[in-house]
């Protein structure tokens, strides 16, 4: 046997009988399906792009059209990538434990493709547009029929208050919406295990959600190709790629269920 085999062993006795999951994932699980990850030295899209001229609420400000462009080509690279078998694992799991809450730092909106159910989106998706004055409350969503043609290649505008519409994305220098790091705290307090996926643990506050869950009592599973901040306080760390390693522990949990 080898240590990860031994350590998907691990992990679904740890699974076996509980009754709340909750699984945070980070870049690293979409870095599988193609996507470049925003923070890595050398291939992030930060490391490409400056993201004071174009990831900031100031730069969209200063020079909106620019800055909608950007977002656009970046969300036209997330729209054609699909989910990979780690995805799809994850998803599975919600047929095998009672409550499944799956809480991403990702933007890409793979994990509803792949099937899951429950998703606290921390930092947004691509998959909608809002106001960027939130005029009608944080956030107020316009769809795409909805929004008003911009000027001159402008971004569209918002039909209730004329400001431009953007992404719902957090950008640099903005919070995280209270609301739902709110749910993120309580569920990661309220659960059995936390199984931690393609994250490095250092992007705050979302980096402190292991600990919430570990200090309430929960167990907590780390999957990573490399070794993270979190790896050293989990029960288990499963030193391998979440494509590899989370679909051999969906297949060992039904066949525990067999």
């Amino acid at each position: 046997m080898n240590a990860i085999q031994a350590h998907i062993e691990a992990t679904a006795a740890l699974l076996r009988g509980v009754e709340r999951l909750v699984v945070l994932t980070g870049a690293g699980i979409s870095k599988e399906s193609g996507l470049a990850t925003f923070r890595e030295p050398l291939t992030g899209i930060w490391a490409r792009y400056d993201p004071v001229k174009l990831g900031t609420r100031r730069s969209f400000q200063r020079d909106p059209k620019l800055v909608w462009d950007f977002l656009a080509f970046l969300h036209a690279g997330i729209a054609g990538a699909e989910p990979n078998p780690g995805h799809y694992a994850i998803a599975e799991l919600e047929a095998l434990i009672p409550e499944v809450v799956v809480i991403t730092q990702n933007i890409d909106n793979l994990h509803q493709k792949a099937g899951s159910t429950d998703v606290i989106e921390l930092h947004g998706s691509f998959g909608r547009n809002k106001c960027f004055a939130d005029c009608r409350g944080n956030p107020t969503y316009v769809s795409d029929e909805e929004a008003l043609p911009g000027a001159d290649g402008a971004p569209p505008r918002c039909p209730h208050c004329g400001a431009y519409i953007r992404p719902d994305v957090v950008l640099f220098e903005e919070t995280l919406p209270p609301g739902l790091l709110g749910r993120a705290k309580w569920v990661s307090r309220a659960s059995d295990v936390m199984l931690v996926v393609g994250t490095s643990g250092i992007v705050q506050p979302a980096a402190s959600l292991p600990y919430w869950a570990v200090r309430a009592g929960a167990k907590l599973i780390d999957v990573n190709p490399g070794m993270d901040e979190i790896g050293p306080a989990a029960d288990v760390f499963i030193q391998a790629p979440a494509g590899e390693a989370l679909p051999l522990l969906v297949e060992m949990l039904r066949h525990e269920e067999m």
